[in-house]
């Protein structure tokens, strides 16, 4: 207990008692646009200052980007606090991620007051039916007597089970009403584990495999169940795989990881999973990316023997039946598979193989124009420390990342698996103000970058040297690749008239430089290490060059090739 909560009054406003809960529950650090619908609540920080910190974003979708990476970085609720009405509705993309990736995340709405409500009054929303199918709880706290309660059940709501986002609203005058301090401990995590029946099913059904695999996604884990699922992996000799922008859950460089099930799928691990007898899912949820869009197994009962572990009950038996279905956090399972006495494996060569697949398949390749993204990952692969954490956000410039960089462990990761635009740059600033001593590379498209670029004026403001790559193609990359694929040649909404983006980073007083060959890279990125500020490199490569594996004119010749025959 601090010297100021040692001396609390006896009673406090519910701003007062929300700060002292939040801390009370862990919490040192939150993100924020403010608003006059909060003012206390600001006035209460300012009062804890000491022990809670306040991190000025420039819009609320970067708020709660910025939560997100938090939560996924360190396994505790990303607290954020927008305003009411347009300040909520520009969050909700970052609630909408943590819904989807399954990160913990406490999202906090200025509210109109109690006496105007369900007046329309200015700018007011009700956030029940607003955020209701995208959160795990969402309640509006009327009472100041009744604030700690409701911060309590949200962390544990946020952090138990499968991981979520939980909104509270907070009316006005609550947050001046008076109310006896909180007398609350901190919250648990609360979380399944398996039964000692369904690990020897599992064991069993190991025993009789010949072609097994193992994949690993989704929330909740931590560096200990990382490892701990590792060392199951090495006890057994199985391969594993990751689902979509879950690859730091285990070890790249580890001879058992074997690739992700991801967008831009490796073919030949596409094969794999179709020719297994035996696969393991830990965590991932059977999803559109995880499965090929529902192609890699069959509905609903997949021709492999299928073990599906996940810390949702609701989410086992939701598409696919298993085989085994255990409802188990990861920490939980990892350990008790850890603790497993190994099977004689009869794969070697089956694990053998699929390493080798993925080696090849992480060669740089050929691309048309002068600077090649594959080169440029091979030499970041080599030039990076091993604790660097790498972000992104979506669009096809991230498949060269995925790709050809292989992340050395747990939480060197951050991206969306709801592929969300615009996560890169504050999840990269977040990254860097958690971990400041860690170095931080952070990716963008063009569109990507410009969605939430206005966060460099954050990363300026806390001095967070976050390296930031922009790539740089002119369009919307992605979208172009299918309009060419459904629509080939009928360009229509993807071109892109761009900023100078290391001018623009220059702007805001940090080090920018354009880069346009390869050859090129090296260089400019030992500049942008060395900077005293952050710094933005702006790739600009070949619009043609649209993924590792094609180009965007053989997509279109091949589409016009279909339409005619």
């Amino acid at each position: 207990m601090t010297a100021k909560s040692a001396t609390r009054p006896l009673m406090q406003t519910g701003a007062q008692i929300l700060v002292d809960s939040l801390i009370t529950h862990g919490a040192n650090l939150g993100f924020g646009v403010p608003g006059e619908s909060y003012l206390a609540v600001l006035d209460a920080i300012h009062e804890r200052s000491d022990e809670f910190k306040f991190i000025i974003c420039r819009q609320e979708g970067g708020v709660t980007n910025m939560a997100d990476a938090y939560g996924k970085l360190t396994g505790q609720p990303g607290i954020a606090f927008v305003t009411r009405g347009p300040g909520a509705t520009n969050a909700s993309i970052g609630v909408h991620t943590a819904f989807q990736d399954s990160t913990p995340m406490i999202l906090f709405i200025g509210q109109v007051g109690n006496d105007v409500v369900e007046r329309e009054a200015f700018q007011e929303i009700d956030f029940r039916r607003m955020f209701g199918p995208m959160t795990k709880w969402v309640a509006q706290i009327d009472r100041a007597d009744r604030v700690a309660e409701y911060i309590s059940h949200a962390f544990h709501v946020a952090t138990s089970g499968r991981p979520g986002p939980v909104v509270l609203a907070l009316p006005e005058d609550m947050q001046t009403e008076m109310a006896p301090t909180s007398k609350a401990a901190r919250y648990q995590r609360v979380a399944a584990n398996p039964g000692e029946f369904d690990m020897h099913k599992l064991r069993d059904l190991l025993g009789k495999a010949k072609k097994p695999l193992m994949m690993v996604g989704g929330g909740g884990w931590n560096k200990q169940a990382s490892e701990d699922i590792l060392a199951f992996a090495r006890a057994f000799n199985l391969p594993v795989c990751a689902s979509f922008r879950c690859q730091d859950l285990i070890d790249n460089r580890d001879p058992h990881y074997i690739g992700d099930v991801a967008v831009g799928l490796n073919p030949k691990l596409a094969e794999r999973i179709k020719a297994c007898d035996l696969m393991l899912v830990v965590g991932a949820r059977l999803g559109e990316w995880t499965t090929a869009n529902y192609t890699l197994f069959d509905i609903p009962c997949p021709a492999q023997k299928l073990v599906h572990v996940h810390a949702g009950a609701e989410e086992l038996g939701r598409v696919y039946q298993g085989t085994l279905l255990i409802n188990s956090g990861m920490p939980e399972f990892a350990a008790a598979a850890k603790k497993l006495a190994p099977v004689k494996p009869a794969w070697d060569t089956w694990t053998k193989e699929a390493r080798a697949e993925l080696e090849a398949w992480q060669q740089p390749v050929k691309v048309p124009g002068k600077l090649n993204m594959s080169e440029v990952m091979d030499f970041l692969r080599k030039r990076l420390p091993t604790e660097s954490i790498i972000t992104n956000g979506a669009g096809n410039f991230a498949i060269w990342v995925h790709r050809f960089y292989p992340y050395p462990g747990f939480r060197t990761q951050l991206a969306p698996t709801s592929g969300a635009m615009g996560y890169g740059v504050p999840s990269g600033v977040a990254a860097k103000i958690v971990y400041p001593k860690r170095p931080v590379i952070s990716f963008s498209g063009d569109g990507c970058f410009l969605m939430n670029g206005q966060e460099l004026a954050t990363a300026a403001q806390y001095d967070a040297k976050v390296i930031f790559i922009v790539v740089n193609n002119g369009m919307f990359g992605t979208i172009r690749m299918h309009q060419e694929r459904n629509y080939p040649g009928n360009v229509s909404g993807t071109q892109l008239k761009n900023p100078d983006f290391a001018a623009l980073a220059r702007a805001y007083g940090l080090h920018g430089e354009i880069v346009e060959k390869t050859e090129d890279f090296e260089a400019a990125f030992e500049r942008a290490w060395s900077a005293k500020t952050a710094a933005l490199l702006e790739l600009r490569v070949d619009p043609d060059a649209i993924t590792p594996r094609t180009t965007l004119s053989a997509i279109r010749a091949e589409a016009k090739k279909n339409k005619k025959g």
